[in-house]
């Protein structure tokens, strides 16, 4: 049986130089190598690619503690679980059929998901639309958490945690609820809009974004004590659908119709930049301030390595919509959306040469 080796350039070099009139072929051999090294795909090069879900479930939510450990939420109560990095998921059972907007995990045993019911199917107009689930089992059995003083039809659409302590959970007519007792306590806060909330982000206990409709960007340096609106230049009627922050200063939100915009002053004024799309973005991360990633519809997927004074568009191997993204760091990665979808990042295996 042949025996599967690498491609060393070196030996081909060495064997041309050994070679009647070689002093003749090596400026030609030099510039066959280096078109040799530029055509063949690099080691570290990363790509996305589908893990298989086995669920056609709009999966809205995901989580990862580290490389192996993650959630992914959706329709119909759908919650997955992965221990490698996604290439194997298995069903977790919520309570009920509920849609799971939310999920966030604080250590492997502690969890929280963002319910919403179908108003179809509430008995009275008393009972609250949205919810929350915890878990202390990692995941095994949950239990119902409502908030008070929400007003029974309220949808709250999204949460996002700083620590296993505090956490906000925000949706319709500007509501925005904190814990800061790991959900023991959930309070009311004045958020300073009455416009739809659909995105956040927080840094650390004090310092955090809320997004949303009517060109809405608050920001907090008090933990949502008190919030200040941002002012948006050129974004009037924009509706913004996530954020995300690299420190306390620079940060980017996303929207509809491939709208981005950036702040350097901690989201006390923000500019537009181009994204080249017209898709609605619904999610967007940087690992730095260098480099990030927006997803939206249409398997839309966009990268920047300079800030986002350029954005390119990468392939996704998927024509459904990406709803939400995840980054453990820079090499690891996931997206969620339509149909089932589950998109990882990670390191492509340079392919190996038979001599």
């Amino acid at each position: 049986m042949s025996e599967t080796k690498r491609f060393d350039p070196g030996i081909l070099l060495s064997a041309i130089c050994r070679l009647p009139s070689a002093s003749c072929l090596l400026p030609t051999a030099f510039c066959l190598l280096l078109s040799a090294f530029c055509l063949l795909p690099s080691a570290s090069a990363a790509t996305w690619t589908r893990q298989p879900s086995k669920t056609m479930s709009w999966l809205r939510a995901v989580y990862f503690l580290d490389q192996n450990r993650g959630w992914v939420a959706g329709s119909g109560g759908t919650l997955l679980e992965t221990k490698d990095g996604g290439a194997t998921w298995k069903k977790l059972f919520p309570l009920g059929k509920d849609t799971l907007l939310d999920v966030y995990f604080a250590n492997e045993d502690v969890g929280w998901l963002l319910a919403e019911r179908d108003v179809l199917k509430l008995k009275t107009n008393d009972e609250p639309r949205a919810y929350l689930l915890k878990t202390t089992d990692g995941g095994f059995s949950w239990r119902r958490i409502f908030l008070e003083e929400v007003d029974a039809n309220s949808r709250l659409v999204r949460a996002v945690f700083a620590d296993a302590e505090r956490g906000w959970v925000f949706g319709e007519t500007g509501v925005v609820f904190a814990t800061k007792d790991g959900g023991e306590r959930w309070l009311r806060q004045a958020s300073a809009t009455k416009h739809l909330l659909l995105g956040g982000a927080f840094t650390d206990y004090a310092h955090g974004w809320l997004v949303g409709a009517g060109a809405t960007i608050l920001q907090t340096s008090d933990g949502g004590a008190t919030w200040r609106a941002g002012r948006v230049r050129d974004g009037a009627g924009a509706r913004f659908t996530a954020t995300s922050f690299v420190g306390n200063r620079s940060g980017w939100a996303v929207g509809l119709a491939g709208l981005i915009f950036a702040t350097n002053d901690g989201g006390l004024t923000w500019s537009p930049q181009r994204s080249n799309v017209d898709v609605d973005l619904l999610d967007v991360r940087f690992i730095d301030s260098a480099e990030g990633w927006a997803a939206g519809n249409e398997g839309t997927l966009l990268h920047t390595t300079d800030g986002g004074r350029h954005w390119t568009t990468e392939t996704s191997g998927t024509s459904h919509a990406l709803h939400r993204l995840f980054f453990v760091d820079r090499d690891h990665a996931w997206a969620v959306g339509f149909g089932g979808t589950i998109l990882s990042y990670g390191q492509a295996n340079a392919p190996k040469l038979k001599l």
